[in-house]
């Protein structure tokens, strides 16, 4: 369980506030959504997760251990983040995806390929896991660049998997590919999705809405569609009339 006990933090030189005495709880095990207007705190969120920061106030604690009382190389071994622009850099398919774990054999890269949906585009280029990318990735596009990076953090098994608006820059039919490769990962793991496009978040455990540094509501899908006055309402509202992407 990963929970945030009154925590604060301003980025440098700046008076807003990014998070203000947050207290929040993410389930084990379970699939957990941050959403909510940009600038939030919904990505500062995740940063302190991986321990990019530590707050200035107040904690963060996995298990009930602070974060800051873990070894950060070690720590980071157990956590792995797909961002909204993967990494990828000059070299084939295949070493890209091993990037995380370069010992792993052909048939795990393949496995990771097959559960990120990414298996079936590598066969159709004639050196298939061989195939050069060009610098970075520059042969893809950006459905395949995200999901070689889904392959590459399956490889890595991490304890907590963070998708950071991973699917935002997709066309509706990469978004598709991506959803799909995002629930067969999530099982049995403790997985966080930072989204604005909330047609990727419905099934999620617990949807928490971030608004101003602070959580505004909190609940399944289906309990905040059905406060009508609520923030998440608002957005599934704006979403589908398309006044917001």
């Amino acid at each position: 369980e990963i929970v945030f006990e009154g925590v604060s933090f301003s980025y440098n030189g700046d008076r807003e506030k990014a998070l203000r005495k947050m207290d929040l709880k993410i389930k084990e095990g379970c699939v957990t959504a941050l959403v909510g207007p940009s600038g939030g705190g919904k990505t500062t969120i995740a940063k302190m997760i991986y321990r990019q920061y530590d707050p200035q106030a107040g904690s963060v604690k996995i298990d009930n251990i602070d974060l800051r009382d873990f070894d950060l190389y070690s720590f980071r071994k157990f956590i792995s983040i797909v961002p909204q622009e993967v990494e990828i850099f000059d070299g084939s398919i295949e070493r890209n995806i091993s990037y995380a774990n370069p010992k792993a054999s052909r048939e795990e890269i393949e496995a990771a390929a097959k559960i990120s949906n990414a298996h079936i585009f590598i066969n159709e280029f004639a050196d298939g896991y061989k195939t050069e990318v060009g610098e970075r990735g520059i042969k893809l596009s950006g459905g395949q660049r995200q999901r070689i990076g889904i392959a590459r953090s399956i490889l890595a098994n991490p304890r907590i998997l963070i998708f950071d608006e991973a699917t935002s820059s997709l066309d509706s039919q990469s978004e598709h590919l991506i959803k799909e490769a995002m629930d067969k990962i999530s099982k049995g793991r403790t997985v966080i999705i930072i989204a604005h496009r909330l047609s990727t978040i419905r099934k999620a455990d617990k949807i928490i809405v971030v608004e101003k540094g602070q959580v505004a509501q909190e609940g399944s899908h289906m309990e905040l569609a059905r406060n009508k006055g609520g923030i998440y309402s608002k957005l599934v509202s704006l979403q589908s009339m398309g006044e917001i992407t």
